[in-house]
Formats: structure tokens, C-alpha cells, sequence
């Protein structure tokens, strides 16, 4: 039996590791992949608390300029390498083993300055603003300049900082990418309640399995997962023919070479398996969200009853108090008709002390923006929970989601319908 090469089989151990970093890679972008097809877009007005997505234009009240070239943006970061070529000593072994040295030319980038700024800012749709955390997050910038300049050009010194490194070649490289103001973005992540207002927010979450901020439409990044995870996925099949062809070379020499190929089948059914686990993975964390979007319309509904029935009876309380106030207000203008005017100051002022300003006009169309938003907000909770499951429902009748749903016994979702959907709807009567 002839010795094992012990490079080779070095060699064959670092092919299968890799192998099997590609079916993690692979899985994992079929997964975030699955993701992003079943998260349905939100409206701003319509993000509550869990996994959502949405669209919209970034803003910022006080945007931040780029340093190198002075673009409002809403974050950014830059960088500025300089080039370096210098002569090393370097030792090796010849063919006879022997340990000798020579001199080399080598060149290399040396970073000599850097920067970033990066806050809070809001999305913007038609239905109103979102606020968006950025700190976590994975985030496809904007290349703002990537070139490579002398000290003719103005910006090398300009923005760069004055002295040379050791061995500079005199060339130095200006990178700088950011999100600009007003730039269209997607973002993925999980919302949560803010804590200085009431309203919902977008920020990193341990929970979440993704956060991702980026210029590129939701189609064009599920293009690039499903890419990911056919290629790393056929990658881990070629590096595992190769590791397997190395081992069995090195350790079983005299054995049909078939057996080379048990390599790779072995590998496609620990993918196959894989994505299994990923698919009922999904399609549970997606049941678990229709049960959410049903749960988020029953918030509203809540909300309904609780808040238009305080605010009617507030408002109407603030009526009658407003009527009993201008009936006293008309009698003593009666009176001053037939008496001195003088006689009657005290009591007006006393009314004024007592009563501040009157805003009946403002306060009806405070009740009315109520109605309207309180009306939006349930309106999209059931257009995101019909949307939800939708896709639920979707992937359930698909092949091969549908034999995989059958392991967990999963079950279709009920679309709402218009029959017997309101629930103890609010009147408005004064």
C-alpha cells in the first residue's frame, strides 16, 4: 500500500472545509432569500412592531456633508490610502533545501486618513415618515468617488492630509460611499415602538434575521440571494469532487474510483436536507407572522374603541361648556345695552380668567385627523394581514413547499371579507 501524501491530504481536509462553508453560505441565502419574497412592503403608516419591510425616500432634517466631496447625505464614510514601494530582504529554501536570501521589490496601500458620520433618519411614503436606526445594519452605500491622484490634483492635498509616508510612490487613493439625501431605499428589518413618541421604529434586533438598508429595488436583492445560493451551493459540489478525489488518491489507492463520487452524493443529500430545514423553517416563522398581522388588527380595533369614544365625550363636554359660555357672554352684552359698561367689567373679566380660549373649530378637526388616522391605521393592518397571507397561502400550494408543509401539518389562512368584518364599529354623535 503506498504512503499517504500528507500535503494531499491537507489539501483534501481544506477543499471539504471549504465545501462545507459553501452549503452554510448557500442555505443561508436561500434563507434570507425566502425572507425577503414573503415579507409583504408596508406603508409608514402601516408599520407596527415585528419583521417588516418597506420602501420610501430617505430624509433628515440636518443632513450631514461628505468630506471629499461634499455631498448632503444622511450617513457616509471615507477613506484615503497612500502608496508605498520599497525594497525587502526576504529569506527562502532552494531546490537543495538549503535556506538562502534575496531582495525583493514589493508595493502596498497604507491608510493615512478616514472618517464617517452616520444618525437616525426618516423614510418617507404617501402615507407619512418612518423613523429608520441605521446602527447594525447592513448597508448598501453609494460610491461617491473611488480614484487614485498625484499631488498635481488639487484633492490630494486638499483633503489629504500634508506629509508623505516613508517610501511613498507619491499616489494616493480616494474612496468614499454614502446614502444621499433623498435617495429611494429598501428597508428590511424589525419594528419596534420608539420611546420618545408614540410611533413605530426601525432598528437592529437580535431577533431579527436580517437588517438591511439598501438603494436596490426588493426584486433586484432576491435576484442576488437566489444567484448566491446556486453558486455557492454548485461550488461545494465541485470542492467536494476535489477533496474526495484527493482523499481516496491518498488513502484508498487501489479502490475503483467510483467511490470518488460518494463525495459528492453524500454532499447533495446534506443540501437536500438543509434545504428542508430551511423551507419548514420558513414557512413556520411565516405562519407566525399571519397569526401576528391578525393579532396587529385587533390592536387597532382596540385602539378604535378606546381612544374616538374619550375623544367624543371630551369634545362634547367642551361643547356644552362652550354653549354655557357664550349664552353668559350674550346676557352680559344684554345688560351693558341698558347699564353702564363699567358695572359689568368685572364679570367679563372674571369669565376670562375662568375660561381660557375657545377653539371648538380646532378641536373638531383634531377629532376629525383622529378618525382618519385611527381609520388608515386598521385599513392597512388588514391590507398587510390579506397581504401576509397571501403569501402564506401561496407557498403552501407550491411545489416543493407544499410537501414540506405537510411534515408541520400547516394549514391555508382565511383572506378577510367584507361580511361580518366590523366589530363593534364606533359611532360619532353629539
Amino acid at each position: 500500500m503506498a504512503s499517504s501524501d500528507p500535503h494531499g491530504l491537507l489539501f483534501a481536509g481544506l477543499f471539504l472545509l471549504l465545501a462545507l462553508g459553501c452549503l452554510v453560505g448557500a442555505l443561508r441565502a436561500g434563507r434570507r432569500r425566502r425572507l425577503l419574497d414573503d415579507t409583504p412592503l408596508s406603508k409608514a403608516l402601516g408599520v407596527f412592531v415585528g419583521e417588516v419591510q418597506i420602501e420610501g425616500v430617505c430624509v433628515v432634517q440636518q443632513p450631514f456633508t461628505s468630506y471629499l466631496t461634499e455631498k448632503p447625505c444622511v450617513l457616509y464614510n471615507w477613506k484615503i490610502q497612500e502608496e508605498w514601494q520599497r525594497w525587502e530582504t526576504e529569506t527562502y529554501k532552494d531546490g537543495s533545501g538549503e535556506t538562502r536570501t534575496r531582495t525583493v521589490s514589493k508595493r502596498g496601500w497604507t491608510t493615512v486618513a478616514e472618517g464617517s458620520e452616520s444618525a437616525g433618519f426618516y423614510l418617507k411614503d404617501e402615507t407619512g415618515f418612518l423613523w429608520v436606526r441605521p446602527e447594525g445594519a447592513d448597508i448598501e452605500c453609494i460610491s461617491f468617488i473611488n480614484d487614485t491622484y498625484t499631488p498635481l490634483d488639487p484633492l490630494y492635498f486638499g483633503k489629504g492630509p500634508e506629509g508623505a509616508i516613508s517610501d511613498s510612490t507619491g499616489r494616493r487613493r480616494f474612496f468614499e460611499e454614502g446614502i444621499p439625501l433623498g435617495t429611494s431605499l429598501f428597508v428590511h428589518g424589525r419594528a419596534r415602538e420608539r420611546q420618545d413618541i408614540v410611533a413605530a421604529e426601525i432598528a437592529a434586533d437580535p431577533a431579527s434575521e436580517m437588517f438591511l438598508i439598501s438603494p436596490r429595488k426588493e426584486k433586484d436583492l432576491s435576484s442576488s440571494k437566489n444567484f448566491w445560493y446556486w453558486f455557492l451551493g454548485m461550488a461545494g459540489v465541485v470542492l467536494t469532487t476535489l477533496g474526495s478525489s484527493i482523499l481516496c488518491k491518498n488513502l484508498l489507492p487501489t479502490v475503483d474510483n467510483k467511490i470518488i463520487f460518494a463525495g459528492p452524493f453524500f454532499y447533495v443529500i446534506l443540501w437536500a436536507l438543509g434545504w428542508v430545514w430551511m423551507a419548514l423553517n420558513s414557512l413556520i416563522g411565516l405562519r407566525n407572522r399571519v397569526l401576528q398581522a391578525q393579532s396587529l388588527i385587533d390592536v387597532q380595533l382596540k385602539r378604535r374603541a378606546d381612544l374616538i369614544p374619550a375623544l367624543v365625550a371630551c369634545l362634547q363636554g367642551y361643547r356644552n361648556h362652550e354653549a354655557a359660555v357664550q349664552t353668559l357672554v350674550a346676557s352680559l352684552r344684554g345688560q351693558s345695552g341698558t347699564s353702564n359698561l363699567v358695572a359689568v367689567k368685572p364679570q367679563l373679566l372674571a369669565l376670562t380668567e375662568a375660561y381660557p380660549d375657545l377653539l371648538a373649530v380646532e378641536s373638531f378637526g383634531e377629532l376629525k385627523n383622529n378618525l382618519v388616522d385611527t381609520e388608515d391605521r386598521l385599513a392597512l393592518a388588514r391590507e398587510y394581514y390579506n397581504s401576509i397571507v397571501t403569501f402564506y397561502n401561496t407557498r403552501l400550494e407550491q411545489v416543493p413547499d407544499r410537501q414540506v408543509a405537510a411534515l408541520a401539518s400547516l394549514q391555508t389562512a382565511t383572506l378577510l371579507q367584507v361580511e361580518g368584518l366590523e366589530r363593534a364599529a364606533v359611532g360619532v354623535k353629539f
